[in-house]
């Protein structure tokens, strides 16, 4: 019996439990009476099913993790094992070849040893395969028992159902925090032993980013400059996106919140917003293939030098037009937020829907606008295969938009890809990258919900 089996049949026995307590706990119910009960059936029905399924579960999940070396321990004792090499590698790839045929994700074997050892692992994870099932099952049904004799009148399970799932919530909102603190720790101690090896001064304000060089054993001075990228990443993320994000999507919010009409609206919003689940690459591929070339033509025919394939203004272009629905959102949201009396009185003294609109409502939501810009700046300057693929690699430090530029998230890309080692300086700056980024992002995040926050405030 396959672990997929076993699962179904204590799923099945948990439902089975469930709809028997509840119904011994309604006959109860009728019996005593409902106020004489301390909790409804439908508890009682989750407290006996719960004790069957999660003692059984758990058991059934270590299981899954220890059989397997009792599996190789018993096939270690069989005679087939006695001409084993004593080498712990040689064994262990005969071992893993016999275990994968047996388990049929596997044809033959390279070494001849293996195929003596497959009816052997086969007979020892059938025998192993067993005992979990039938301990399983006995799991099941004992603790569904002991739970099934507790249900009486005075019995608190709903009490102790709530108490389950209060856990359960708790369990999961410390798996996110403790998922973060991971995540800051590991780039805090990385970066440190970056910043062991180069000059924290000289990463933050160098001019030069030539990581390779570095690689290749010339040296770590003036090799790991990060200038370049942070002026690339802010450069099409905080600048040419931007030009083409808060124009477009303040006048869509405009247009879509004073002048459409509702008929309008219902299908025009939903169609803009669908721009923000666009996969990225797609996004890519547009810039790359089409806008790209398009602007590189466009730049030779007016005589500009200098102009590439890839350049910062294909990719903030594109950049831009994805980040078009969250600014719009939020421009959107806080519009609709300003009270409609401020609407009314400015048109009862005779200012026209547009002075309305520049001379009370922007003014009215702009922290609100101003907030959604910042979140759309920090999603921006985060993201990676528009600019790996339409902006280039090269750390250049230049004003031209039609120059190649690279950025932060694309240069950790470029260092983390393929096999490197965790103990080079070239490495190591991704995860100095990586933190730099991350600080960014979290204070433009703070300071754009501070700014929603206090903006909320005044009109409530």
């Amino acid at each position: 019996m396959n672990a997929a089996s076993i699962w179904l049949v204590i799923i099945g026995l948990a439902v089975i439990a469930w709809l028997s307590a509840r119904a011994r706990a309604t006959l109860m119910e009728k019996s005593a009476g409902r106020l004489a009960t301390h909790s409804r059936a439908q508890y009682h029905g989750w407290y006996v099913g719960l004790w069957t399924l999660l003692p059984a579960a758990l058991f059934l999940i270590v299981w899954q993790n220890v059989s397997p070396a009792l599996v190789t321990n018993s096939v270690l004792t069989a005679p087939e094992a006695a001409t084993l090499p004593t080498e712990g590698f040689s064994r262990a790839a005969i071992l893993s070849e016999a275990r994968n045929i047996a388990a049929g994700r596997q044809q033959s074997g390279f070494n001849t040893q293996s195929q003596a050892l497959v009816e052997p692992y086969r007979a020892a994870q059938t025998r192993f395969d067993i005992i979990g099932a039938l301990l399983t099952v006995i799991l099941a049904f004992a603790c569904g028992a002991f739970a099934f004799t507790r249900i009486r009148a005075g019995f608190t399970a709903r009490t102790r159902v709530e108490r389950l799932v209060m856990g359960a919530l708790l369990v999961a909102s410390l798996i996110a925090i403790v998922t973060t603190v991971g995540i800051v720790a590991s780039l805090l101690f990385e970066s440190i032993r970056f910043f062991s090896m180069v000059n924290p001064i000289d990463f933050l304000f160098g001019t030069k980013w030539s990581p390779q060089s570095a690689a290749l054993g010339y040296g770590n001075k003036n090799a790991f400059g990060a200038v370049p990228l942070f002026w690339g990443t802010v450069f099409i993320g905080a600048i040419i996106a931007m030009l083409v994000a808060i124009p477009l999507g303040l006048m869509c919010a405009i247009y879509l919140t004073q002048y459409a009409k509702p008929s309008v609206r219902a299908w025009m919003k939903p169609i803009l917003e669908v721009l923000a689940g666009v996969p990225t690459v797609v996004y890519g591929y547009f810039a790359a293939l089409t806008v790209a070339p398009a602007l590189r033509d466009f730049a030779v025919m007016v005589g500009i030098s200098g102009a590439s394939s890839e350049s910062a203004l294909a990719a903030g272009l594109v950049m831009g037009v994805m980040i078009i629905p969250f600014v719009s959102s939020m421009a959107d949201d806080s519009i609709n937020a300003v009270p409609q009396a401020m609407r009314d009185g400015s048109l009862a003294m005779g200012a026209t829907t547009s002075e309305t609109i520049k001379k009370v409502l922007i003014p009215a939501a702009l922290p609100g606008v101003v907030g959604g810009v910042l979140l759309a700046v920090s999603r921006a300057i985060g993201e990676t295969m528009i600019v790996v693929m339409a902006a280039g690699l090269a750390a250049n430090l230049t004003l031209n938009p039609f120059a190649s530029v690279t950025t932060v998230t694309t240069q950790i890309v470029q260092l983390l890809t393929g096999d490197q080692e965790f103990d080079s300086a070239k490495t190591l700056a991704a995860f100095a990258l990586g933190l730099v980024l991350f600080i960014v992002t979290l204070l433009l995040n703070i300071v754009a919900l501070r700014v929603v926050k206090k903006y909320r405030e005044a009109y409530e």
